[in-house]
């Protein structure tokens, strides 16, 4: 059974078709990239998945059970984590507290000293060990984006969904960030990824789909979406692939 189905979901933004009759499936321990151009319904998919938005039509199921048009707090709670493609910590507090958040309202709540303890572990496994007691304004980019992934696995998911998790890093960064992915996805944690950043999606991902304006066009292993002559012509344009 796969662990994530959308059958023919679509929503609308008055006159504007964002999302059109997209199915698609997510089984567990894959890691699934999502590519298009801009404006091609990456992200309002994201915000239908985690329930920041309602689809006008569709059901979304989740280990076989409709979520459709629940809110994100209890999607949540059913294992489905996000990131977002600008970072959202909560400035007023340290990184340590960002994280106690996540983990006080995810699958498992956990609170005081376990609470604590698990925090450490989380800074430590996003490279963030020594710095729970920074405030979160005073991260760089790459430790906010680090923060905002400890966060949302401190919700215990089962579903992870990375939206432009590498967007504005250099490539020292962006190498990092691919690595933090890479031991994600060996945990056996079930990943899909949004990026605009084609070779390194190409390089994660076991699976693609691809959107534009609101439609999937195509669906594959990453070499053939890479060769796929309507992908190519609509968003991979002369890059060439080996």
């Amino acid at each position: 059974m796969a662990l994530l189905s959308l059958e023919n979901v679509s929503k609308t933004f008055g006159g504007v078709m964002a999302v059109k009759s997209v199915s698609l499936q997510v089984e567990p321990g894959e890691v699934l990239g999502v590519m298009g151009p801009n404006g091609s319904g990456k992200t309002t998919l994201f915000n239908l998945v985690s329930g920041a938005l309602v689809p006008n039509s569709g059901t979304i199921r989740f280990k076989g059970a409709p979520i459709t048009g629940l809110p994100p707090h209890r999607i949540c709670r059913q294992g489905i984590a996000r990131t977002f493609q600008l970072v959202r910590p909560f400035l007023g507090l340290t990184a340590r507290q960002n994280i106690l958040v996540g983990l006080g309202y995810g699958c498992r709540p956990l609170s005081g000293s376990a609470a604590r303890e698990k925090s450490e572990e989380l800074l430590a496994s996003v490279g963030l060990e020594g710095l729970g007691d920074r405030p979160a304004s005073t991260l760089t980019a790459m430790d906010r984006k680090r923060l905002d992934l400890a966060r949302a696995l401190a919700t215990s998911p089962d579903l992870l969904l990375l939206d432009e998790f590498m967007a504005g890093l250099n490539p020292q960064e962006t190498s990092e960030a691919m690595g933090l992915i890479r031991r994600l996805q060996a945990r056996g944690l079930t990943l899909v990824l949004v990026e605009h950043i084609v070779w390194a999606l190409l390089e994660l991902s076991q699976r693609i789909v691809v959107l534009s304006a609101g439609e999937k066009i195509a669906e594959g292993p990453p070499t053939a979406i890479a060769r796929d002559p309507r992908v190519v012509e609509i968003y991979l344009g002369s890059i060439p692939f080996p």
